[in-house]
């Protein structure tokens, strides 16, 4: 079975509040025919449109191919959280790689927020400020406030404050802190816009044009089962989406599904949230929340492993009813589940596969902003500008084990014991 058909229909996107609340965007047609372009990208995410909007502002002629729609993927589904740094803490990323690279990862990271949220307001997508990070423990909390410490003392940061009593509107935590510096918006309009800005730059888009095959030769062809491109060189941008186009990259990226829904608009109900804030726990298998624009609360949570979602609403309100118990009556307006990518070590996965072959993926939840980062990168690795793509290459990236057959077994069982972790600390 092939995960870009698995759940849902073909060229459509999800029954997500996201897609109900979208700027509509046309339909691109799909590839037909032959084409000529200096660089061809396979899908049409942040990491795809990204690259397409860096490569035509660079000089460069762009063919973007989309198995779906452009933001089909996790880019449109996603919990919509812009966070600092990277997906590992700064203590980790000095430990895995030194002090040097874990600065200059620090620095990509706040160029990656600050890249979304200029990108944001060009395109007239709101950006709101804050992301929590809520704990259960003591321990945790104290974990947290030390961190503050440390990227005030040795990164300059001085974003991260101490969460404020009532924030939140749950008793479930200890405690925790709130990143200003951080924030979230709405991730499809986000992904619908930066291909508005690719195409009004240069960039031709194909919708419903999946790539079956690409052959190396003296000029690459990126085959679909209508059109064929040519091309000087391939960014690969389908991230847990990418099947077996590169074995390199799915050796070391696995696509797991992840859940949100959205409720009824709340102003009858408690207060959940005192400001608009994205907030995230402390588990292993993290719950994340915020409100839309018309009070609703976005809740996501739960992950599966395979291909076909389970029960969504079942799986992902047991969580929000143990954070947020005075939503039981509350209604469901919306489902949705989505696939993304991780890696082993929960670090972005940077590969050139061939001279003129790049791909990032595997993003591991902190996608919106460094997938947007890692399209700028692409994008200058092409133009032979590799500095960036160089650092986050450099970074160990560990195959995951059994294989093709077993790596998803493997993981449920794994986390199944995260899970009972979570469940007894």
């Amino acid at each position: 079975m092939n995960l870009l058909y698995a759940n849902d229909k073909p060229g459509e996107f999800p029954p997500s509040y996201y897609a109900a609340t979208a700027t509509p965007l046309d339909r691109f047609a799909p590839l037909k025919g032959q084409t000529v372009a200096d660089v061809c990208i396979v899908g049409g995410g942040y990491t795809g449109l990204s690259a397409a909007l860096h490569c035509v502002q660079a000089g460069l002629s762009v063919v973007l191919l989309e198995a779906h729609r452009v933001g089909f993927g996790a880019s449109g589904r996603n919990g919509g959280q812009v966070g600092s740094g990277q997906r590992l803490e700064q203590d980790a990323l000095e430990k895995l790689a030194g002090i040097g690279p874990a600065r200059a990862l620090w620095d990509m990271g706040e160029e990656a927020k600050t890249l979304v949220r200029e990108l944001a307001a060009s395109m007239g997508v709101p950006f709101h400020a804050g992301v929590a990070h809520a704990c259960y423990t003591q321990a945790e909390v104290d974990h947290g406030r030390g961190m503050a410490e440390k990227l005030a003392r040795d990164y300059g940061y001085l974003q991260v404050e101490p969460l404020p009593e009532g924030l939140i509107g749950s008793r479930a935590f200890k405690g925790g802190d709130v990143d200003r510096g951080a924030g979230h918006l709405h991730p499809l309009n986000f992904a619908l816009g930066l291909a508005r800005m690719a195409v009004a730059a240069g960039a031709r888009i194909f919708e419903r044009s999946e790539v079956h095959q690409i052959v190396h030769g003296l000029h690459t062809v990126v085959q679909t089962a209508t059109g064929r491109v040519s091309c000087k060189h391939v960014i690969l941008a389908g991230n847990g989406y990418l099947a077996g186009l590169d074995q390199k990259v799915a050796a070391r990226v696995m696509p797991i599904n992840n859940f949100i829904v959205a409720t009824e608009p709340l102003g009858d109900y408690a207060a959940v949230l005192a400001e608009n804030i994205a907030v995230a726990d402390s588990k292993f298998v993290v719950s994340y929340w915020r409100l839309s624009d018309d009070k609703r609360l976005l809740f996501g949570g739960g992950e599966s492993y395979g291909y076909r979602f389970p029960d969504i609403v079942k799986t992902v309100r047991k969580p929000m009813l143990a954070i947020y118990p005075q939503l039981r009556d509350a209604r469901i307006d919306y489902a949705w589940g989505g696939t993304l990518a991780i890696t082993m070590n929960r670090m972005p996965c940077f590969i050139r596969s061939r001279d003129n072959v790049v791909s990032a993926s595997g993003y591991s939840g902190h996608g919106v902003a460094m997938a947007t980062l890692a399209g700028k990168l692409l994008a200058q690795t092409v133009r032979g500008q590799a500095g960036g793509f160089d650092v986050m290459a450099a970074l160990p990236q560990p195959r995951f084990p059994g294989g093709a057959a077993l790596r998803w077994p493997l993981l449920a069982a794994a986390m199944t014991w995260y899970g009972l972790r979570d469940r007894f600390g």
